[in-house]
């Protein structure tokens, strides 16, 4: 190998690196609710999320693990529950599509396509399978099967 080789791949090393260390990560969703029991309930049994401490303490957050290291923060106070349209959604990935639905059709939770007409599962261009739902204040979620 020659110096000028090895000097170009420790270049290219040290730029991926920095650019992977600096590299903007998700962090937490913060969604306002109207009625924080209701939504708290359908995030921990519906969506099966687990609540994690919050720094507050006010009854006002309610705060779930959504990742590793992603959060969703549930905050009281909203005056009214919008309508939200289907493209502003968030999502979560299950292991099996399948096993959720069930879940949904248990707990008696509506959920469909994108189009809303069918409750079997769509497949995105890249080969995910994914459902769409809306929490109590109306936003919507998309859950798939996305193993990244």
């Amino acid at each position: 190998m020659t110096r000028k080789s090895l000097v170009i791949i420790l270049l290219s090393f040290i730029g991926t690196t920095v650019f992977a260390q600096s590299k903007t990560k998700a962090n937490h969703v913060a969604i306002f609710v109207k009625d924080l029991k209701k939504s708290a309930a359908f995030y921990k049994d519906v969506i099966q999320l687990e609540v994690i401490p919050e720094p507050f303490h006010d009854n006002k957050h309610v705060w779930f693990r959504t990742g590793e290291h992603t959060q969703l923060h549930v905050i009281e106070g909203a005056a009214a529950i919008e309508q939200h349209d289907i493209n502003t959604h968030y999502s979560y990935s299950v292991p099996d599509l399948a096993v959720f639905s069930k879940h949904l059709d248990e707990m008696h939770v509506k959920y469909g396509n994108w189009k809303g007409n069918s409750k079997s599962p769509q497949l995105r261009p890249d080969g995910v399978k994914q459902i769409y739902l809306q929490d109590p204040d109306n936003f919507w979620i998309e859950i798939n099967d996305d193993k990244f």
